[in-house]
Order: structure tokens, then C-alpha cells, then sequence
């Protein structure tokens, strides 16, 4: 039996501005709480075709949707689906009350396998109301871009990609490479499909615990979504990219989007500091701790060469 929801939200932007948000699912994992991350598979017009792994009552889960795009909403219908979902569709729709807010109302209609309606029905509730939320706080905050920070960093190696590959996707052994790792813990419980808790130490000592999904790609790269967060951050997500050219040359990237919680930077940098600071601060540590995991995967690859 086909079970649907409809979840609203009304938001103070215009309906243009959150239409553009829904359509750019890239940046989905950015504006949505549950998405780690997102990939196009085709896109011809105002039709596409994705893959999505996300969060779905704490376990990460992928699935492939086909969507179609017009001006006030999006419908999607899921072509390959993850069990326990058998199927899933629905529709953003995008209405606007004035010129600077808008309505926005999502709906589902799903089938589940037998006994599993209930998982389903709190995941898509769940994932409802806090995506919804987070789109309202984008859409609402769009003036405020100074508090997103986005960045890359990029090393060439004289090995291969795969081997670069290898040594970040081998997260567990982190601790004994990097001496910024102090400890750390991975689980894949799914191929490709990485949770990683990691204790992490700053130049004074002190050191922060994070959890991260890392969605592994053999071996082009590995993306990831933090979902425990340094006390500065509200959301991050990041990548790790290789790319081999035909002489066996690999250029290798880490990039980092992140969103700073503007109330905790006075208590983590003191009173004198403000979101410039925080900004320097960020790109200064995150991409530190990158650069030198770069550096040491440069290191590893060539060795596997020699």
C-alpha cells in the first residue's frame, strides 16, 4: 500500500532564490543536514538523473532518482531504491505568497517492504523536517555568505592515483601517519561507506573529536560529511580527489566547504575575534591538516613507484 506526507515550511525569500537552492542538488550536502553527497549521473534539459547517499535514522543509505525541473517545483521518482524503501516519489513545489517570501511543500508517496513502514515513515518525517528547516535557514541567511567558508588545496605526485587513494582511504591507520591524528576509529560496515571517528591535535595540544561519513570512490576520490563538528562549526563537508593523467602523473585535491557558528567564535578565539579572524583561523588549520595528509599520501605513492 502506498503510504504519502506532506511536509510545509513557509520562508522570508524569494521563491526564485529557494527554487535555485532545490535545483542545485550538488550543494545539497551544504544545505541539508541528512545529504553527505550528491552526484549527477545525466542531465539532458530540465530532466536528470542523480545519486544521493544520505543519512536515514542514522544509517547511510544511496539511492538513484530521476528528477524533473520546472519553474515553481521539482518532481523526483526513485529509480533504483535502498531497502527497506520498495518505492519512492514526490514533488517540491515552490509557491510564492509575496515578493520576498515564499511556501514551501514537499511530498512523498512511498511503498515499503513488509514490517518496515514504520522505519520508512520516520525517515522520511524526520529527514522532512529537518531538511525544510535547513533550506529556510539558507535561503533566509543568503546575505550572510561571509560566515561560508570554501577551498582547495592541491599537490602533484609523481605515482599514482590509486596509491594516493589508498592511503587516505585507509582512515584507520591515520594515527600511526599523521601526527595530527591522535587517535582514531573506522567502520565499513557497507563497501564504500565509511564512519569515521577521529581525535584530532591542534598546535597547542589540545585536541577536538569529530565524525565523519565518507563515501569512498576507487579510486577518483572520497567524500565526506562531519556529523559530530568542532565547536566553531556548523556544518562541513569535504573531499579528497585524484586524477592520473596518461603518464602516470596524479594531482591530488582536498577541499573543504564549512559554515561557522558566529556565536561560538568569541569563546573559541577570543573576545577581540570576529568572523574575518574565524575565517583565517579555519582556512589555516583545515587546510594545514590537509596539506601535510597530502603531503604524506605524496610521499607513500611515490615510495610504492621507486
Amino acid at each position: 500500500m502506498t503510504q504519502t506526507t506532506e511536509h510545509t515550511i513557509d520562508i522570508h525569500a524569494p521563491a526564485g532564490t529557494v527554487h535555485g537552492i532545490l535545483a542545485d542538488v550538488t550543494a545539497w550536502p551544504q544545505v541539508f543536514q541528512p545529504t553527505v553527497h550528491v552526484e549527477y549521473l545525466e542531465r539532458s534539459g530540465n530532466e536528470e538523473r542523480i545519486q544521493i547517499w544520505a543519512q536515514a535514522n542514522r544509517e547511510t543509505k544511496t539511492w538513484v532518482s530521476r528528477r524533473v525541473i520546472s519553474d515553481r517545483s521539482i518532481t523526483f521518482r526513485q529509480e533504483v531504491s535502498a531497502p527497506p524503501v520498495q518505492s519512492m516519489g514526490g514533488e517540491w513545489i515552490v509557491e510564492p505568497l509575496s515578493s520576498d517570501t515564499c511556501r514551501v511543500r514537499l511530498l512523498h508517496d512511498f511503498t515499503a517492504a513488509a514490517g518496515d513502514l514504520d522505519w520508512v515513515e520516520r525517515a522520511v518525517n524526520t529527514n522532512s523536517v529537518t531538511e525544510l528547516a535547513g533550506l529556510r535557514e539558507i535561503a533566509e541567511r543568503a546575505g550572510r555568505s561571509e560566515l561560508r567558508l570554501s577551498f582547495e588545496d592541491t599537490i602533484d605526485i609523481a605515482g599514482s592515483a590509486k596509491d594516493a587513494y589508498n592511503f587516505v582511504n585507509e582512515g584507520d591507520r591515520w594515527s600511526e601517519r599523521l601526527p595530527h591524528v591522535a587517535s582514531v576509529t573506522l567502520r565499513e560496515d557497507t563497501p564504500g561507506v565509511q564512519l569515521l571517528l577521529m581525535e584530532t591535535r591542534a598546535a597547542d595540544g589540545s585536541t577536538h573529536t569529530t565524525e565523519s561519513v565518507r563515501i569512498c570512490r576507487p579510486s577518483s576520490g572520497i567524500y565526506y560529511k562531519q556529523l559530530r563538528l568542532p565547536a566553531l562549526l556548523s556544518m562541513h563537508v569535504g573531499y579528497w580527489r585524484f586524477e592520473e593523467d596518461d603518464h602516470g602523473q596524479t594531482q591530488a585535491a582536498a577541499g573543504h566547504a564549512v559554515e561557522i557558528r558566529e556565536d561560538m567564535i568569541g569563546q573559541i578565539l577570543g573576545p577581540q575575534a570576529g568572523v574575518t579572524e574565524a575565517r583565517d583561523y579555519l582556512r589555516k588549520v583545515l587546510g594545514g591538516n590537509s596539506r601535510a595528509t597530502l603531503g604524506y599520501a605524496k610521499d607513500y605513492a611515490e615510495q610504492q613507484r621507486a
